[in-house]
């Protein structure tokens, strides 16, 4: 078999170098700046050729190593069967080569092997299908002494044809003793030429294949290029790098969930707001509700109706302003984006905004009454009625200083106090008039709400009353307010004579966007007291004022835990 193992080495070489090329083009293909769908097909084209070399390769040797066995076992029985004849064996006794010529050449005819040799127990030629010359000549190999000693023998030799694989066995006379050699071979050519032929038949299936594989590649490259919307590789990491950035830099929290409500994305605001102590990677995948304990925010049927903006939510004891938003694809819901910030940050936005508004509109006010009160004055003195101009001065500031003296011996706080004062005389410049009731007093501030909330919840109270009665008949009653707050509780009242709620809306007043005002930017006042008094677990009376108009009364708990603490600078710790 020495024969079949210089092929396999020399098949071998030939696949090592097929595979270096290989490698070089994958390395030379790397390099290139194609588009993925390009790379991609060249990619599979170039594994499956390499594939099918390596396993051409392999089947080109496994056929070889198979019809180098198959016939150098039909060379053995045909040699041994031929060695056997009773009128060969006399023949081959007798060196009546006519009569082993004769005989031989009916075998011939009917063997398919390349040559058939018979000789004498001298290693002499006596028969020779081949060649009739080689007659009493020796025979060529050099491996007949074993076979005269009685041994069959199975070799690859050059012989007298060329190289080839034969099968020797011994002819024994009646006595037992070796009197001749039958040799039956197969040239190496013609077994490559038989294993060559295999090989085209597997290569012509296998190219068919490939050109199969080649259009199926097109068309998978095609397909996954259209999935990620002919985006380049690079350009996706990109696109993720810079969205995990983006992310990242966010002042306000983010959470993406899937339609299953498990989180997909979380950022570090969010993390820091919700005092999330668990990395993203362990985060990603629970439930929402595992994360933040049930809230109507995320019920599945308020989540599946409509998306809501600017809602005020808690998220583990933290009150924040939060959006949710739908994710569509292709008109398929596949999840929804929660965006949420600090309420604390916004309301001490708002406040400061309000302040700096609330001093802007007292300025104007107390403009425009000192310009009457002068214009008036001005008007007086000119008719030389100055009695009169003396005690027009005095009754308007007397009223004043009791206006001011009440406010600021019944409530503590001096953004309140300023509140009222600047209420009072807005109420007057547009024709009413602000009552406060005698019992009103707040000495401490207020348990669970912060004085932003409580300004917020009093001026929107105000404004709204104001407006009520100027949309009334006229004369203009006064709109009177009760603020007190005791052991227990913490009552607001605020009373207006004006046009009153409309029944058809009286359920919805509390919406956010609902408003009855004729013109500005409304419908945001009551929603923000109801979302107010409601964290607190403080209740709302809305009750008609008779003959007319609406009574507003508020009952907020001066006991319990303060759910929500004063956030520090210290605290409001961002990702950046």
């Amino acid at each position: 078999m020495c024969k079949g193992s210089q092929v396999s080495s020399k098949l071998a070489t030939v696949n090592r170098k097929d595979v270096t090329l290989l490698v070089l083009l994958l390395c030379a293909y790397h390099t290139m700046k194609v588009s993925f769908q390009i790379k991609l097909f060249i990619s599979l084209v170039l594994f499956f050729s390499g594939l099918f070399i390596l396993l051409g390769g392999y089947y080109y040797i496994d056929i070889g190593r198979q019809l180098y066995q198959e016939m150098s076992t039909r060379a053995k029985i045909q040699a041994e069967e031929i060695a056997i004849i009773p009128n060969l064996r006399k023949s081959v006794a007798e060196k009546d080569i006519p009569a082993i010529a004769e005989f031989m050449q009916q075998v011939v005819d009917r063997s398919d092997a390349s040559f058939i040799v018979i000789g004498d127990n001298k290693g002499i030629h006596l028969f020779h299908s081949v060649y009739d010359d080689r007659v009493g000549t020796t025979l060529i190999g050099g491996d007949n002494q074993e076979v005269l000693q009685g041994k069959s023998l199975t070799t690859i030799r050059q012989g007298g044809l060329g190289i080839s694989l034969r099968s020797k066995a011994p002819i024994f006379n009646d006595a037992g003793q070796v009197i001749g050699i039958v040799s039956v071979g197969y040239l190496t050519s013609y077994l490559d030429t038989i294993t060559l032929g295999k090989a085209i038949n597997i290569f012509i299936a296998a190219v068919l294949l490939l050109a199969a594989l080649f259009i199926f590649s097109w068309f998978f490259t095609r397909s996954i290029k259209k999935q990620i919307f002919s985006l380049e590789p690079r350009e996706i990491g990109l696109l993720v790098r810079q969205q995990k950035a983006m992310m990242e830099s966010i002042y306000e929290g983010v959470i993406a969930i899937d339609s299953n409500l498990r989180i997909e994305v979380i950022n570090q605001a969010a993390r820091t707001l919700l005092n999330l102590s668990q990395p993203t990677r362990e985060l990603r995948g629970q439930l929402i509700t595992d994360v933040i304990p049930a809230v109507p925010f995320f019920s599945r049927d308020a989540m599946l109706a409509k998306d809501t903006h600017d809602e005020i939510c808690r998220f583990n004891h933290a009150t924040v302003i939060a959006s949710r938003v739908r994710i569509m694809l292709e008109d398929k819901l596949q999840g929804w984006v929660i965006t949420f910030r600090d309420r604390n940050e916004i309301d001490s936005l708002s406040a400061q905004l309000s302040q700096v508004k609330r001093y802007v509109d007292n300025l104007r006010i107390m403009r425009h009454e000192q310009l009457n009160r002068m214009t008036t004055l001005s008007g007086l003195l000119h008719m030389e009625r100055y009695d009169e101009a003396i005690r027009y001065l005095q009754a308007q500031s007397e009223h004043a200083q009791e206006l001011l003296d009440f406010i600021s011996s019944r409530f503590s706080s001096p953004t309140l106090c300023g509140l009222l004062l600047g209420k009072a005389a807005r109420a007057r410049e547009k024709g009413v008039e602000l009552v406060f009731d005698p019992g009103c007093r707040m000495s401490r501030p207020a348990h669970l709400l912060v004085e932003a909330e409580l300004i917020s919840i009093i001026g929107n109270l105000l404004d709204n009353a104001i407006e009520a009665t100027q949309r009334a008949r006229l004369p203009h009653e006064p709109v009177e307010v009760l603020i007190l707050q005791n052991e227990r509780e913490l009552i607001i009242e605020v009373a207006d004579r004006g046009v009153g709620i409309d029944p058809s809306i009286r359920d919805r007043i509390f919406d956010r966007g609902m408003t009855t005002k004729r013109n500005g930017d409304h419908g945001i006042g009551l929603y923000l007291i109801s979302s107010y008094v409601t964290q607190v677990d403080g209740t709302i009376e809305v009750s008609d004022n008779a003959p007319r108009g609406t009574i507003f009364s508020l009952f907020i708990p001066e006991t319990g835990q303060i759910l929500r603490p004063a956030p520090t600078l210290e605290d409001q710790n961002y990702a950046t």
